[in-house]
């Protein structure tokens, strides 16, 4: 079995001992009010992202997420916070010592012996999150879970969401999909571009992300029979109807474009929290690979993490 799908099915029990790190952890986590950069690369960009629009929503504070080689040095914030698998990203490590001693820097990190940890003034490791496969998964989700934790979001509820995910049917099947693009509004937005990343990652398979109120403003001119649209969280008003006479395939949690979730999830836990409907895009884009012969532990052009010369 391939370590992906023991990775993704672990996720509910990763959510949870998140939870229970959150309290111990919150002295190395933003305050309320202040400032604050979120920074990763790749997949931890996407998190950071969905952490920025939780963080601002819950009236917390000013909130940015920066892919790690692009943060604006020249501008203030009261603190940082690094998203690294494995603490040893060229771009992360960098921007941690560039910034040793002007912010204060807290790196989630899977390795808590990685060098990341000696660059940042604050770490909090999530080793039980860490992972083998190259295609990241459960550290990811759990660095946001435990981001969702400290905003005071409960997180046993998430969990209990997610161990339908990772037994529910998939919305549908992969192998009659020749291109996927997946949407989100506010937070979710990190969502899909993570969902989309997956399907690239694990299956060199076509798929793309956009703003949900934006897709109608040119990306919907792909849609056709034979592809899909697969939203996250809230959808604007009519976009279901206007995927349907594309011909594409709609898929989204809160409608019967996902029959087959809606009815494994009806029982009293309605709407599904979109980090659980990740895991199920986690698990399309494993059977994506797994349908055209690929291993989605070694997803081609790879490397668990980026250490550049």
């Amino acid at each position: 079995m391939a370590f992906v799908h023991a990775e993704i099915a672990s996720q509910p029990d990763c959510w949870r001992e998140a939870a229970r790190l959150a309290p111990t952890a919150a002295g190395q986590l933003p305050r309320p009010g202040e400032r604050v950069a979120v920074v990763g690369c790749g997949t931890s960009w996407f998190m950071a992202a969905a952490y920025a629009g939780l963080r601002e929503s819950a009236g917390q504070g000013e909130t940015d997420a920066f892919q790690a080689s692009e943060f604006p040095t020249g501008r203030h914030y009261d603190r940082l916070i690094a998203i690294t698998r494995s603490g040893t990203t060229t771009e992360v490590l960098d921007l941690l010592a560039a910034l040793r001693g002007r912010i204060p820097t807290t790196v989630l990190v899977g390795d808590p012996d990685s060098p990341a940890v000696a660059l940042a003034d604050a770490t909090v490791a999530l080793p039980f999150a860490d992972e083998r496969s190259v295609v990241q998964t459960r550290f990811a989700t759990t660095a946001l879970a435990l981001l969702r934790a400290h905003l005071g979001e409960d997180l046993g509820r998430l969990a209990a969401d997610a161990e339908v995910a990772v037994r529910a049917p998939l919305p549908i099947d992969p192998a009659r999909i020749e291109q996927v693009t997946f949407l989100g509004r506010g937070w979710t937005v990190g969502l899909a571009q993570e969902a989309a990343l997956k399907c690239r990652e694990a299956a060199t398979f076509w798929a793309e992300a956009y703003p949900a109120m934006d897709y109608r403003h040119g990306p919907i001119s792909v849609a056709a029979p034979g592809r899909l649209v697969w939203a996250f969280g809230g959808i604007p008003d009519g976009l279901p109807e206007d995927v349907a006479a594309t011909g594409a395939a709609f898929v989204h949690s809160r409608t019967h474009g996902c029959r087959t979730v809606l009815t494994s999830w009806a029982a009293g836990r309605n709407p599904v929290d979109p980090m659980a409907d990740l895991i199920l895009a986690q698990r399309f884009a494993v059977a994506l690979a797994t349908s055209r012969g690929l291993d989605p532990d070694a997803p081609r052009h790879l490397t668990r993490s980026v250490v550049l010369a």
